[in-house]
């Protein structure tokens, strides 16, 4: 009697290999599926159509953009939007101020103040001033103002400032908040948090399940995978012993 565990059975002539590897093909399914199922539900893809968010999204750039309330963004994040002074069209912008914040621009060394404290952004365009035009704006309560990552071709909140609301939009405005890129393949990754806006009163918000999501159907692709592929090796394996 062989005690290989690949030919012992479960006493209906199948190997404890084979229940292994169909418990691996069915566990990799759920997580498979279950993966995209719960992508479907929280996140909804957006193409950027313009370069106002360079190099952060870079144009025609697809991002995976998280559903979420108006009330759960914070300083820093990069939305979904759409308001009719703007125009027809959901946009996506940065999130720099929220309600009750002062916002001006720039200081001697070319920085965006939030209430007087100047903010470093690494993520803009370019190393020069954080607008190539000068401005002031304080944010109405449940208003956001928001900015490009590219200044100097981004139509945003400073266009709109003499609007009644200052170039702010309501925060039902927002439909969701982009959480990562998924297209083109080498720009793939999750939108960070910056850091600069952390110490502000606030804070930053809280990532989505996008990291979990990607892990579930990762993981349930190798299992499925490594499943379906015991079959034929075993087969294989036992014609050579034959």
């Amino acid at each position: 009697m062989s005690s290989s565990t690949e030919r012992r059975t479960d006493g209906r002539g199948r190997t404890t290999g084979s229940v292994l590897s169909g418990l691996a093909v069915a566990v990799g399914c759920v997580l498979f599926l279950g993966g995209f199922v719960w992508a479907a539900l929280i996140y909804r893809p957006y193409t950027v159509p313009t370069d106002s968010m360079s190099p952060t999204i870079a144009v025609g750039a697809r991002v995976l953009a998280e559903r979420v309330d108006g009330s759960e963004i914070r300083r820093g994040d990069i939305v979904v939007f759409k308001d009719s002074t703007w125009g027809a069209l959901p946009m996506v912008k940065r999130v720099v101020g929220v309600g009750g914040d002062k916002i001006s621009c720039c200081t001697k060394q070319g920085r965006l103040t939030i209430n007087g404290t100047p903010v470093e952004e690494p993520y803009l365009q370019s190393s020069g001033p954080a607008s190539p035009i000068g401005f002031k704006a304080k944010v109405p309560t449940g208003q956001l103002f928001l900015l490009g990552d590219h200044r100097s071709d981004s139509l945003d909140s400073r266009v709109h400032l003499t609007d009644g609301d200052h170039g702010s939009v309501p925060r039902s405005a927002v439909d969701a908040r982009v959480d990562a890129r998924a297209w083109p393949l080498g720009s793939v990754g999750v939108m960070q948090r910056p850091a600069t806006f952390s110490a502000l009163p606030g804070g930053t918000s809280q990532p989505g399940p996008v990291q979990p999501i990607t892990l579930a159907v990762v993981s349930g692709a190798v299992l499925i995978l490594v499943g379906a592929a015991y079959g034929p090796l075993a087969r294989r394996k036992a014609r050579k012993r034959a």
